[in-house]
């Protein structure tokens, strides 16, 4: 049988096709404007298909699709997303009139955007002058918000968290970096009018008895890592390493030991360069004068190179090491 179809890959108006496989290959160029990060969330999901549509005359439609993966690209190193971020809170422990005291926090994050894989450092400091043991943490949540016929509903989940230690009652402690690892997320989505995904990295105090004390700072999850400070040093590290690495490759695993003086300086010489020992002294004449005034004088020439001396030398098993006893 013959069809004939109306091809938009190959831009022919009747394509007369005979029984067999045929195969078009074809391209789409995405529209100029920002497309939204394909997602799938708890109530909805953005998604995007390429669909194939076979039109044949007296009979139906036959299509085929397959999903397509859209990314909204995010620099993290914008100057929006790398300004640090700071919060501090205080909260009284107690219960009506009877208050045992504040429990404080202020906690900061280097900069605001951040990608997958990435450790987040957070710097935090906790006073404790409650009469309460409390434990500090730290939690990177994610918000779904749907937007639809006027209606909004929200979807929260925590996506990955850290614990700290027990901070007993007039004690404080301080996060100097404690990090914590960002999870494999979705980018964030913030400029769909129908669906937003939003994260946040909360630090907060759990208290016994007591509502917890929470700070709440805004993250944003993009798709092109920052190159920072740390990121060049670790570069340059490798790359020195790198570089040092023809040293091991040209060392041999086992040196040769060092020729024997006696075979490579004779006797004649030896005599020569090396002066006569002095008579003894007493005990009562070194006290008298200087120490170093005895010390023996060696004035060696230094050996000389392989290439002057016999070319056929000792093998290496015969080669006694050379002790001086002064």
């Amino acid at each position: 049988l013959k069809h004939t179809i109306h091809s938009y890959a190959t831009g022919e108006e009747n394509l007369i096709l005979l029984d067999g496989r045929h195969e078009f290959p074809f391209s789409f160029q995405l529209p100029q404007e920002p497309l939204v990060t394909s997602f799938t969330g708890k109530y909805g999901s953005i998604q995007y298909y390429v669909k194939a549509v076979l039109e044949r005359p007296a009979v139906p439609d036959q299509s085929v699709q397959t999903e397509l993966q859209v990314i909204s690209h995010i620099d993290v190193s914008s100057p929006a997303l790398l300004t640090p971020v700071l919060r501090s809170q205080e909260k009284m422990v107690g219960c009506w009139f009877f208050t045992s005291g504040p429990v404080s926090l202020s906690a900061k994050i280097e900069r605001k955007g951040y990608c997958n894989g990435e450790a987040i450092p957070i710097y935090a400091e906790i006073e404790n002058c409650s009469s309460r043991l409390i434990v500090p943490k730290a939690a990177i949540f994610q918000t779904q918000t749907y937007l639809a016929s006027g209606k909004t509903k929200t979807f929260r989940q925590m996506v990955a968290n850290v614990r700290g230690n027990h901070i007993a009652s007039g004690s404080t402690d301080t996060w100097n970096g404690k990090t914590l690892k960002i999870p494999p997320v979705s980018p964030s989505i913030l400029d769909c009018c129908i669906i937003r995904v939003e994260y946040s990295l909360a630090v907060y105090i759990h208290i016994p008895g007591a509502k917890k004390l929470m700070i709440e700072m805004p993250l944003v999850i993009g798709t092109i890592p920052c190159i920072g400070f740390s990121s060049r040093n670790s570069s340059i590290t490798s790359q020195f390493s790198m570089d040092m690495s023809w040293l091991a490759l040209t060392m041999p695993e086992h040196p040769e030991a060092p020729p024997n003086y006696a075979d490579v300086v004779s006797e004649e010489e030896f005599s020569r360069h090396v002066p006569a020992y002095p008579p003894p002294i007493d005990c009562e004449e070194q006290l008298c004068c200087p120490v170093f005034a005895y010390i023996q004088e060696f004035r060696f020439q230094p050996p000389p190179l392989y290439s002057e001396i016999d070319p056929h030398p000792t093998d290496v098993e015969e080669i006694q090491p050379v002790s001086f006893m002064l």
